[in-house]
């Protein structure tokens, strides 16, 4: 293979690329990321290059080096202070708008994608377990689901116009690693967890060696498909809080939102109500396709990532039990 990855300095990007780096398999890694990769953290034969998802040149450079595979992982998953919807929008859908396009226009074989869970969408009729062949419905009040439904619509035209670009998406759920620290592993580090009453709200965690494992495998496999990648298994706030030893504080939905509103007028919150749905109807995936017809089967459940991630924060000096 010779490859490409976008969105190669980021966390999944860097296990990925030193993952290939021990592989006999590529013959050529081109990490390309809108940063300059320093040199502290730059590999032995692999190609390092600074270019801008959104930027034209994508094109020239695939056939340039020659690129037969292309893993796409650009996107603004945890925007900064200084982000706004229109930035995001821009990297996450008109970026890949343009590695869709550079990648036929190239004449690359293989697209793979790091999709989310997300693309779903957070709905009240969201079934108990969510498979691939439920419709990717996305929430336009959250950006990251939009457009990662957005994404999905785009990639699905292109399965029809372009049918000689196969195409291997993953919806990952939620990822926990080692040196994983985010929005998601904050809501476990507070003295007591919140939750909605009446909704379980289930997680669905991968460990982050088990997402970059199952890429690999399907570089390795030539595998195409759509595949929710997640550990077996839910664990739900109440188990979660157990497993802490932390206390659950249930609300009734209306005293949450109205508590939302509130903070978001006042600005003592980047929450508004908006993010009620969030909380109570996260999507849980089955990842039954990723296991019978990809053929990767995680090495940890959900519960086993989720105790993993507890014992190395706890390694790290950085408990987040009570």
């Amino acid at each position: 293979m010779r490859l490409l990855i976008t969105g190669a300095d980021g966390f999944l990007g860097r296990s990925l690329v030193a993952a290939l780096s021990r592989s006999a398999a590529a013959e050529l890694v081109v990490a390309q990321d809108v940063r300059e990769v320093p040199a502290e953290r730059r590999l032995p034969g692999i190609v390092y290059e600074q270019l801008d998802v959104r930027d034209a040149a994508l094109a020239e450079r695939l056939r340039a080096h020659r690129i037969d595979t292309v893993v796409h992982l650009a996107s603004i998953v945890t925007p900064g202070r200084g982000s706004s919807r229109e930035l995001e929008y821009a990297v996450d859908v008109l970026g890949s708008r343009n590695v869709l396009d550079a990648c036929v226009a190239a004449g690359v074989g293989h697209l793979l994608v790091s999709s989310s869970g997300a693309a779903y969408g957070y709905h009240a009729d969201n079934p108990d377990w969510i498979t691939e062949d439920r419709p990717v419905r996305g929430n336009e009040a959250f950006a990251y689901s939009h457009h990662k439904k957005l994404v999905e619509l785009m990639l699905a035209d292109a399965r029809k116009d372009h049918p000689a670009l196969k195409q291997t998406i993953f919806r990952i759920g939620t990822i926990l690693g080692e040196r994983v620290d985010n929005q998601i592993t904050a809501l476990f580090e507070k003295p007591r967890l919140l939750a909605i009453r009446g909704s379980a709200s289930p997680f669905v965690f991968i460990w982050d060696e088990d997402v970059c494992g199952a890429f690999l495998h399907a570089l390795q496999h030539g595998r195409g498909g759509i595949y929710n990648l997640a550990g077996d298994g839910a664990l739900t706030l109440g188990d979660i809080a157990t497993r802490l030893h932390k206390p659950l504080l249930e609300l009734p939905a209306g005293l949450l939102r109205t508590a939302l509103a509130v903070g978001s007028a006042l600005r003592l919150s980047r929450y508004g109500p908006e993010q009620l749905d969030f909380l109570r109807y996260r999507p849980v995936l089955l990842n039954t396709r990723l296991k019978t017809e990809l053929g990767y089967v995680p090495a940890k459940t959900s519960a086993q990532a989720f105790d993993a991630f507890v014992a190395a924060r706890a390694a790290q000096g950085r408990p987040v039990t009570a």
